[in-house]
């Protein structure tokens, strides 16, 4: 199997809609979504977009994510290195 960088495959999308429905499930769970962007040369342009709107059009609407915004951000890892440091 081939896998498109920066598409969403089966494999994301199961792993994506387990802890989807483990935070619904749980009084005040959210499902938030970060982006791993931390090797900058194999980014592809448009697809942390296209993830959010796939996950969308399977009904798994995110709680918080660098398009949605919230209080758990940032939401790309690059711009969490600070976190990992410590």
């Amino acid at each position: 199997m081939y896998v498109i960088p920066g598409l969403l495959h089966i494999g994301g999308l199961r792993t994506a809609l387990y802890n989807y429905l483990f935070a619904r499930k749980h009084k005040d769970g959210k499902f938030i979504v970060r982006i791993e962007d931390t090797d900058q040369e194999r980014i592809v342009p448009g697809a942390k977009e296209r993830l959010i709107s796939s996950l969308e059009w399977v009904g798994i609407d995110t709680d918080e994510s660098f398009l949605h915004g919230g209080h758990h951000g940032p939401y790309l890892q690059s711009q969490r290195l600070h976190h990992y440091k410590r």
